[in-house]
């Protein structure tokens, strides 16, 4: 799957991405294709790779996201706690859950090999750990927190997907809710459910188990207990 050039037609084949008709680098191009969203062709996709993957230590301190750091990414044995056992499944389950990708990439798509290529360069040792993964399935309340430190995970985590507290200003996408504005429409579809449960399933599930949408979730590793309980302590709740 290891190459170190895509034509120039290739890459002028998706507009925009990448500048000029001349050859260019499988890496460039895998970095590019990471970094914009129109690597799906879904037109209610929003999301790139870069939306929720970190690639150096420095985007990890600045930013809580969803998903694990991409250094060493391609030397794991595993990924998605284990449920992934080749890169590509992992980068598909991905494309087709989250960025609306109506199809999987295959092995040999230009693409898949630059991004690839990407990964390997963000992977300088031949092997790295797996890293845990540990998805809450059964949901419970947390203690709710400091709120200050509140308005600093949601900057850190919220913020760029649904734009400002109850304005939703500067969102990734009209499909974010606006929050916690959306809270008031729980009641009629969760009668049976605190507003506060009802987030932390969203957080902690994401798209899945029965929740809808196309939300990443939020694993123990990526949000802990006690900043979430200081995110719903900012929100109020």
């Amino acid at each position: 799957m290891r190459t170190r050039g895509v034509a120039g037609a290739v890459a002028c084949a998706v507009a925009g991405l990448v500048a000029g008709c001349g050859p260019t680098p499988a890496e460039e191009y895998g970095e590019a294709l990471f970094r914009d969203s129109r690597l799906s062709t879904s037109q209610y996709n929003a999301f790139s790779c870069a939306t929720c993957h970190a690639t150096s230590s420095e985007q990890a301190r600045d930013k809580l996201y969803t998903g694990l750091s991409l250094v060493g990414v391609a030397s794991r044995p595993h990924w998605w706690g284990g449920y992934e056992v080749t890169l590509l499944d992992a980068v598909n389950f991905c494309y087709t859950a989250f960025m609306r990708g109506t199809a999987p990439l295959e092995a040999e798509d230009a693409k898949s090999r630059a991004l690839y290529e990407y990964m390997v360069g963000l992977s300088p040792q031949p092997d790295s750990p797996a890293q845990p993964f540990t998805l809450v399935r059964d949901i419970t309340d947390v203690p709710r927190g400091d709120a200050r430190r509140g308005a600093e995970v949601y900057r850190a985590a919220c913020q760029d997907c649904h734009g400002e507290v109850r304005t939703g200003k500067g969102r990734l996408t009209a499909l974010a809710p606006v929050l916690p504005d959306v809270a008031h429409e729980y009641h009629p579809l969760f009668p049976n459910s605190t507003p506060g449960l009802v987030f932390i399933e969203k957080v902690r599930h994401g798209r899945f188990f029965g929740v809808g949408g196309n939300m990443p979730p939020y694993s123990r590793e990526a949000l802990s207990d006690e900043d979430l309980g200081a995110l719903l302590a900012w929100l109020g709740l």
